[in-house]
């Protein structure tokens, strides 16, 4: 970077906030991707003035700008592709305003989302997106991604609790979108086109949330399968029953292994499949429910039905769900997570078809998932030093987003697009649509300078 744009950094920022130094720069070229890429600079935003002040002299002067909150993504979105400069959002993390009246909270893009619930849990409410990365994952990088989580299938995802944010457009304007109010329908839904734009159309920096009251009971229960196709065949069977789970969801043997190497929850090493079941609700409703799932696992061959009995029997049996990520990345030197998406109807297909493709190309792969949403995790196992395997899983991943696609799926159910899948992206949506979300982008980014490279490619005469 010239000595001249650093000054302006630093003016904006202050001399503090404005990092150049190589080993520096090695720190924000990647995330939880195999993306890597190093920036010219990186800069910390406090205020969304400073935000804009900083898209205002990028387009001046033709620097493309990434945004980043804790680079826990899966799939590239804050990695510089294009160099330029990194903005760091981290630093903006305060919560500006809790409504309990309204069931609102409104906090800057950089707020942990695991700092909302004990918040807003004195006034009995509770923040229902938990993705896996709930402990670490900003805000900013869930609405960016349209996070979704453990509670998707009764709670929905990110989108559905989006109601207001304040965006820097790539040239600086400053906007308001969306409303606090329960119905709002004055303008285009701009906020849901933001929700999921992964840093492509421009900068939130403070959104407001609605919030949900705590459920007044929860029944948790671990169902125990020997056949990996009867445990899917249970999350269809379960729903078509008319009970909608909180949670539901599928751990297979290998990753139930790993999850007991890296920490004993009391998972079942020789099960071929489990699935982690919660209800909740009022008392008799939540029994009630707990009560029907249970039916229906047994009809679906379920070898046995553990309820919990405590608070504590249900925080470990849920643990092992949190660490499987951390557990399979044990097992070998590197792991390429996916989150392929079919409809609940399609999960034995896709599980049956995931477990094929691994054999067929000579793979360690474990799966686990939302399964109550048709959300999978297949997570293949491999060595990337050696350069037959990572041609063997390149191609396995490759049929694997085909699998979904010809399943009436989606490449992505959660962890956005951004570098790794960008490549499947015209498979499912057509060159009709890329041409579209490209002319969507060129009307807000006409010099393609905010988070470049990453979902789609933009035509030559827009490219930096």
């Amino acid at each position: 970077m010239k000595l001249e744009q650093r000054i302006q950094l630093e003016k904006i920022f202050g001399p503090e906030q404005v990092l150049t130094a190589v080993e520096d720069m090695v720190a924000y070229s990647y995330d939880a991707s195999h993306a890597e890429v190093q920036p010219e600079a990186v800069v910390f935003a406090t205020t969304t003035e400073q935000v804009s002040e900083l898209m205002r002299f990028a387009y001046r002067e033709g620097i493309p700008v990434t945004p980043r909150g804790q680079g826990s993504g899966l799939s590239g979105g804050s990695v510089p592709i294009k160099r330029g400069i990194v903005l760091a959002m981290d630093r903006m993390n305060r919560v500006l305003d809790f409504d309990p009246a309204n069931r609102l909270i409104t906090v800057e893009a950089g707020l942990t989302t695991a700092a909302i619930d004990p918040i807003v849990a004195a006034a009995n409410l509770f923040y229902p997106p938990d993705p896996g990365s709930v402990t670490f994952s900003t805000i900013g990088g869930n609405v960016a991604e349209n996070a979704g989580g453990l509670r998707g299938l009764k709670y929905g995802v990110t989108k559905d609790y989006v109601k207001m944010m304040k965006v820097v457009l790539p040239q600086g304007d400053i906007v308001i979108l969306g409303n606090k109010c329960v119905k709002h329908v004055a303008g285009f839904n701009m906020e849901g086109i933001f929700v999921g734009s992964e840093g492509l159309l421009g900068i939130m920096t403070e959104v407001t949330l609605a919030l949900l009251p705590i459920p007044a009971h929860r029944e948790s229960a671990l169902a125990i399968f020997n056949s990996l196709d009867d445990a899917a065949r249970s999350v269809a069977a379960i729903i078509a029953a008319g009970v909608t789970p909180s949670t539901m969801e599928f751990i297979d043997r290998a990753t139930i292994n790993a999850i007991q190497d890296f920490k004993d929850c009391g998972l079942p090493r020789d099960a071929e499949a489990v699935l982690l079941l919660e209800t909740d609700g009022e008392k008799h409703s939540a029994e009630a429910e707990m009560a029907r799932v249970e039916i229906e696992v047994a009809a679906n061959q379920a070898r046995s039905f553990v309820r919990a009995k405590s608070a504590e029997e249900r925080d470990r049996l849920f643990a092992g769900r949190r660490v499987a990520l951390n557990a399979l990345a044990r097992v070998r030197p590197n792991l390429i997570l996916e989150d392929a998406t079919v409809m609940r109807s399609k999960l034995p297909e896709m599980v049956r078809g995931i477990s094929s493709i691994a054999r067929r190309h000579g793979l360690q792969v474990g799966i686990f998932g939302h399964a109550g949403d048709g959300n999978l995790h297949p997570t293949f196992l491999l060595d990337m030093r050696d350069p037959d395997e990572m041609a063997r899983t390149e191609l396995a991943v490759t049929e694997l987003f085909q699998l979904a696609i010809d399943l009436e799926g989606t490449i992505s159910g959660e962890h956005g697009v951004g570098v790794e899948k960008k490549p499947f992206l015209e498979r499912q949506i057509g060159s009709a649509g890329i041409a579209l979300l490209q002319n969507i982008k060129k009307t807000f980014d006409p010099l393609n300078l905010l988070n470049p490279g990453k979902m789609f490619d933009m035509p030559v005469e827009s490219a930096v």
